[in-house]
């Protein structure tokens, strides 16, 4: 890497190279990083890919300099679920009170950073693709399922209770978990904050910084060797500093 900070591109896949170069980049961290699978996961390839993927649209931050993608969103909105039978997290998820809203709906899945960029500016312009991208469409609710690592609820205990104490979704926005995993697993005086933060992924913890929400329950992904929350963010509820954030300090 050269002593320059890189220059980025975004952009949504508009080809099949585009696309395989963000399947190429989720299979490094979704399945050799993490052990991740699925049985659309193309290991003599190296591409980490679902039957969702030709409904989504996928943004890439591209490093332009060197060509590397560092960065990677998956994006569905309600019309292209409609196409494609559902969201991807409905089976993981209960959306009802979300689709019966009546409001437009934007699904976020398989972010991720490719190892060299991350704690950089490639996150920052990714969320400043996804706020665009958000007001090109005229979204107001984004959600989706984020993950912790590992399978084992009680390994996990302190920040999936910070989560449900202090982060649980209104009335309204409560998704509920299909298979019911629950994040109520510290009484609130026992909580261990400074560990949950410590152990909370960086995504979950921007999303929250940002006013999101988790739906009620986790969800144990065994395939995914990950514990699940689906999380909620409402436009409407953001305040102006957090629009700042979110659109890139813009405005």
């Amino acid at each position: 890497m050269s002593d320059t900070a890189p220059e980025f591109s975004v952009k949504i896949a508009e080809t099949e190279s585009e696309l395989r170069a963000a399947q190429a980049l989720r299979y490094d961290v979704f399945v050799r990083e993490l052990g991740g699978g699925g049985e659309m996961v193309d290991h003599q390839e190296g591409l980490e890919r679902d039957r969702f993927d030709p409904y989504f649209d996928h943004m890439l931050v591209t490093d332009k300099a060197t060509g590397t993608v560092a960065g990677v969103y998956r994006l569905l909105r309600d019309d292209q679920a409609v196409r494609a039978g559902q969201f991807y997290s409905e089976d993981e998820y209960d959306l009802t009170l979300l689709k019966a809203s009546g409001r437009r709906l934007l699904e976020l899945g398989r972010s991720c950073l490719h190892p060299d960029y991350r704690g950089g500016m490639a996150m920052f312009h990714l969320w400043s693709g996804l706020a665009d991208y958000v007001e090109q469409h005229g979204i107001e609710v984004l959600f989706g399922v984020a993950s912790f690592h590992g399978t084992d609820p009680q390994a996990l205990a302190n920040p999936l209770a910070m989560l449900h104490h202090n982060h649980l979704a209104p009335p309204d926005l409560r998704v509920r978990s299909k298979v019911f995993q629950s994040m109520d697993l510290v009484v609130i005086d026992d909580l261990d904050r400074k560990r949950a933060m410590v152990e909370t992924p960086a995504l979950i913890k921007a999303y929250l910084r940002l006013g999101g929400f988790v739906g009620e329950g986790a969800y144990i992904d065994r395939a995914f060797n990950t514990t699940d929350v689906c999380l909620v963010l409402d436009t409407a509820r953001m305040n102006e500093r957090q629009r700042r954030i979110y659109a890139g300090g813009r405005g």
